[in-house]
């Protein structure tokens, strides 16, 4: 699997309807534009695809008509986390894996677990889990940084927890698990602006939001970095990067479902408590948009 994992994945929105429900249409164009834009791995049900707002029902609606729609041509990694570990185990156990082939799963948010509480966490999520699982650290929404120390003695102790989206946004951090990783384990970008760079410091991929609307060019981004082409690499990335900063500029996903709305892929709606982007936000995106 960890193969699979390397380059582009896409942590696809959800689409809405003005009334809340699911846009199933949207969902399919948006389906196709990325699985025709190159991209190497898709995400269903991170938080971007606004995972906490919808019901168990939903959300393997949402996977289940993906699948269908991809034909499952790409690999398909699936958010299962929370804060209350008892939860989601239940969660792993009363799911069908059958088109799953991984499982992203969240540090836990509010509760502020220490390390020792975040390590057997991860430990209850790995032995529960039929697929290899995804660490995902991400301080700025949970309050809680995955150490350095942790991810590595997770890396090491534990064969299916294969890899970690890291949006720390702390590049000694990133160095530091990257240098002492095991072979095995892949380690993956969890901050667009940043992606470039971190590959540049051995990075394999990326867990990207704005290849929702840009899935060939950040795709094509990343897979020339990986390549060591850093001149294409440095183009594209600095064609996406005033775009990238101004998506989430009022937050994630109302940015990228402003520009999703701009190329006629599905409504800028999110679900409360999130709400759309202002005026002044979406109309500066639709100009940088015209400028790509």
């Amino acid at each position: 699997m960890q193969n699979k994992l390397k380059g582009t994945g896409v942590a696809m929105v959800t689409p809405f309807r003005e009334d809340d429900s699911i846009d199933f249409n949207a969902l399919k164009r948006l389906t196709e534009h990325i699985v025709t834009g190159g991209v190497e791995f898709l995400v269903i049900m991170g938080t971007t695809g606004e995972n906490p707002t919808l019901s168990v029902q939903e959300q393997e609606a949402i996977l289940n008509y993906v699948v269908e729609i991809s034909e499952k041509k790409l690999p398909i990694i699936f958010g299962i986390g929370g804060n209350n570990t008892q939860a989601v185990i239940n969660r792993i156990k009363n799911t069908d894996f059958t088109n799953i082939d991984a499982i992203l799963s969240a540090a836990p948010y509010y509760n502020k677990p220490t390390q020792k509480g975040l390590y057997i966490h991860y430990k209850s999520i790995a032995s529960a889990s039929p697929v290899p699982v995804i660490l995902y650290n991400v301080p700025g929404r949970t309050s809680v940084n995955i150490s350095t120390e942790t991810t590595l003695k997770l890396a090491n102790d534990f064969e299916n927890i294969i890899a970690i989206k890291e949006a720390s946004g702390n590049f000694n951090q990133v160095m530091q698990i990257l240098k002492n990783k095991p072979e095995n384990f892949t380690v993956l970008s969890g901050d667009d602006t940043y992606t470039l760079p971190y590959i540049t410091l051995g990075m394999e991929g990326v867990i990207s939001v704005t290849a929702n609307a840009y899935p060939k060019e950040f795709s094509d981004m990343v897979r020339a970095a990986l390549k060591q082409d850093i001149n294409t690499a440095q183009t594209l990335h600095y064609k996406l990067l005033n775009l990238t900063n101004a998506l989430f500029s009022e937050g994630n996903p109302g940015g990228i479902k402003a520009a999703l709305e701009i190329l006629n892929i599905c409504k800028k709606y999110v679900r409360l408590p999130l709400a759309s982007v202002s005026r002044e936000t979406y109309n500066k995106i639709e100009i940088l948009m015209k400028n790509i």
